[in-house]
């Protein structure tokens, strides 16, 4: 049975908030265009593929139907030449938006010049109108190291920070990192909450502790549990 969302929030509400993703690295052609169809049919604002499906996806895209894509993924062990490059190709393909990974390590190891460099190079890749996500793997990082690397994000000219990749063993969002995140930020930048995120009662929490996107995989059974 679906149920009214709280803070008045209609199924329409939170459908313009969702990247619709697919990003197995086992997906067809065949599986981006059913993506595709499927993100017309639930209303989503965004779909967010694999840089070599970006093609695929700007060919069925329609009009008011954002276009996202990842670099660095899923590691963020790459050098910051690279993951510009990727972004850059990714752009000129036709994506709107790029979701990139930091170098977790250098975050542990307390290097946030080292990220806000690796950053600073993917956005200049990225120019506005361009969004740059800024994915942070935050179930890996300790407060203190969370509440820094969004800070560098920032300063950095990201759009976005966002929780995790959804690939990492140490899990995805968390309503406690996603409240750490958007008072950090603090209106300044969006937060997008994705990993783990299965149901509307999971998609629900972290919007109420401050999450402005949802990337979902499972958007059609996160929506069917809302009115509107």
């Amino acid at each position: 049975m679906s149920t009214p969302a709280p803070a008045g929030r209609t199924r329409n509400d939170v459908a313009r908030l969702v990247d619709h993703t697919l990003l197995k690295p086992e997906a067809t052609r065949a599986d981006v265009l059913a993506l595709c169809v499927e993100a017309r049919e639930l209303g989503v604002l965004a779909i967010c593929v694999s840089r070599a499906m970006v093609d695929v996806a700007r060919g069925e895209a329609v009009e008011g139907l954002v276009v996202a894509t990842v670099c660095g993924f899923p590691s963020g062990k790459h050098t910051s030449a690279l993951k510009a490059a990727e972004a850059e190709a990714a752009v000129r393909a036709g994506a709107h938006e790029v979701d990139m990974v930091i170098d977790v390590g250098a975050a542990l190891a307390g290097e946030f010049d080292a990220v806000r460099a690796d950053v600073a190079a993917v956005r200049a890749a990225v120019p506005s109108p361009g969004v740059l996500k800024v994915i942070v793997e935050s179930a890996a990082l300790p407060d203190d190291v969370l509440v820094e690397v969004c800070r560098a994000a920032e300063t950095a000219g990201a759009d976005f920070v966002k929780t995790s990749t959804g690939f990492h063993s140490t899990g995805g969002a968390s309503v406690h990192a996603v409240q750490l995140m958007a008072a950090t930020v603090g209106g300044r930048l969006g937060v997008k909450a994705s990993g783990g995120i299965r149901d509307t009662a999971s998609a629900l929490a972290v919007l109420d502790a401050g999450a402005t996107r949802l990337g979902l995989s499972g958007t059609a059974a996160v929506l069917a549990g809302l009115d509107g």
